[in-house]
């Protein structure tokens, strides 16, 4: 299965009663592992979690630290990218370098690097010498 096709599948599992806006994500962890993950809402919006948590907290729980390759799906009018606080999270297990792919359910897709998604990320060497 490819990343868009399990971002996808996953979406479709998304718990969005309250805006019908479900989002899918699959990422490609170091070993090739794909893990995905979907947003589910709260009534108590701030609550919810995103797709790409979802994704990075299956593959965290799966042993798993490095990812290699990200992909979001939304139906929405243009891809959408993922929010800032997914974009740390992501840059978490990321290199500069991996790519994210964000698509739409009609086939638009743009790519960009989690460095151009998150320049100036807050990392370790943040925190070196404490």
């Amino acid at each position: 299965m490819s990343l868009k096709q399990a971002a996808t599948a996953v979406r479709e599992n998304a718990h969005a009663p309250y805006s019908n806006f479900k989002v899918g994500a699959a990422i490609r962890a170091g070993s090739g592992t794909i893990y995905s993950g979907c947003n589910v809402e709260n009534v108590a919006y701030p609550e919810g979690t995103c797709a790409e948590a979802g994704a990075i907290a299956a593959m965290v729980a799966a042993g798993e630290t490095e990812l290699d390759e990200v992909y979001v799906i939304a139906d929405a009018p243009m891809p959408v990218s993922p929010c800032g606080g997914c974009r740390q999270k992501l840059a978490e297990f990321g290199a500069d370098h991996v790519p994210v792919i964000m698509g739409t359910v009609d086939g638009q897709e743009q790519v960009m690097t989690l460095g151009e998604l998150l320049p100036g990320a807050f990392n370790t060497d943040h925190i070196q010498g404490r």
